[in-house]
């Protein structure tokens, strides 16, 4: 193993999102950057996003749709570059797009559009990109300068930017390698834990949960964000997919970012509807049907089934006490259920938690008492919801990143 001194002014670890597009800033501003991954090919977890088209932004990204402990510290860097920013840069590349949903643009081709775009962007920066580097050790020196060690040689920078992402997905080589190098260099952590992930639950609700495999049904997720003063409702409406373990779907996976251990879910499975008077009109309009009929008109069949055998008697409506459907339209608009935990990070689109962002400055994400020491994306405690959140964070906090590693120079 040989020392190689290239003269780099930046040293990027990690070839994802993040680290690509703070490379990219970075050199096609001036400097001198090397990026390091020790994957066999950049960007592999943009390739698998989106159902492989890659939701790579929402047009309605703020801080207000993310997670942290600062909840005001992502606002500097999404509003120096917005959803639009990186849309002129996708247009300019002539890559094709679509909007799915509200705000969420993906690909209309592959993802693999994006990664080649970002490759361009790096090479336009002259930016060296090598991968399949592991990396051994990460030091600083007396004069303020970085020494990575991997097993291809040894690399040394006056800055370093970690973009090593969290612990998600750990199949494409997800590791904690940027917590592991917060903490050496002595940045706190806010423990982490997986985001965007199915739930699951006990022996006891499994057994009803199982004959429903497969099911969807939209609904609506009301989760507490923040604490105190700052603390805020937030609902999420939209599908929600009963699994062999629990639940998932979109609905799930959004709420699964502020649901704790020892928390009730409450879920409404009629959304925007008046459910005692919907019951009502029913018991009204068709006295002689069941219990099963009169829910089936609500809900999936297999679902109406297992409420009408919990929370009905037998017979006709015309028989129901109109007091037994008050209580069923209360479970329908307030189902409660107790998670018993999550799928984990085999199963976790993100990573909640990370570097404690009272560690960095908003403005450039540099750490405050480690000069050249930048952290970015997933690996700082800035967690986006589900629907191109997190590229959009990724994209923003690169580029403050790389802005300002240009400016420091080297």
């Amino acid at each position: 193993m040989t020392a190689q001194t290239a003269g780099f002014s930046a040293i990027v670890l990690g070839a994802g999102a993040a680290g690509l597009m703070a490379a990219a800033t970075a050199g096609q501003a001036g400097a001198r950057v090397l990026v390091l991954d020790h994957a066999p090919h950049a960007g592999r977890k943009i390739l698998i996003s989106g159902g492989g088209r890659c939701n790579f932004t929402n047009m309605d990204a703020g801080a207000g749709q993310f997670l942290s402990a600062n909840p005001h510290f992502a606002k500097s860097a999404l509003a120096r570059y917005t959803p639009a920013d990186f849309l002129d840069m996708v247009q300019r590349h002539r890559i094709p797009w679509h909007e799915k949903a509200a705000g969420q643009l993906f690909c209309d081709r592959s993802a693999r559009d994006i990664v080649d775009m970002l490759r361009r962007e790096c090479a336009a920066g002259q930016v060296d990109v090598r991968v399949s580097h592991r990396i051994i050790d990460v030091t600083r020196d007396g004069a303020g300068h970085y020494r990575v060690e991997t097993d291809h040689g040894i690399f040394h920078a006056p800055n370093l930017i970690v973009a090593t992402g969290g612990l998600s997905i750990p199949k494409l080589g997800a590791t904690g390698l940027a917590h592991d190098l917060a903490r050496r260099f002595g940045l706190r952590i806010v423990p982490p834990a997986p985001g965007l992930v199915p739930l699951t639950f006990g022996a006891q609700d499994r057994e009803w949960m199982e004959p429903l495999a497969g099911l969807s049904v939209t609904v609506g997720i009301t989760c507490l964000a923040g604490e105190g003063r700052q603390a805020r409702q937030v609902t999420f409406r939209d599908g929600m997919v009963f699994t062999h373990r629990g639940l998932s779907g979109p609905a799930i996976l959004q709420a699964s970012s502020y649901w704790q251990p020892g928390q009730v879910l409450d879920i409404d499975l009629l959304p925007g509807i008046d459910a005692g008077r919907r019951l009502l009109e029913i018991k009204r309009d068709r006295p002689r049907a069941g219990g099963v009929a009169m829910l089936s008109m609500l809900l999936p069949q297999r679902l109406a089934q297992l409420m009408a055998q919990a929370h009905l008697p037998d017979g006709q409506l015309a028989g129901m006490p109109d007091a037994v459907l008050a209580n069923v339209a209360s479970v329908l608009s307030s189902w409660r259920l107790n998670p018993h935990g999550t799928e984990g990070y085999v199963k976790a689109e993100v990573t909640r938690g990370g570097v404690d962002t009272d560690c960095l400055s908003s403005r450039d994400m540099q750490a405050r008492d480690v000069p050249g020491l930048f952290m970015v994306g997933e690996a700082v405690d800035v967690t986006g919801w589900l629907g191109g959140y997190n590229f959009q964070w990724a994209w923003a906090s690169g580029h403050a990143a790389g802005q300002a590693v240009a400016e420091r120079g080297g």
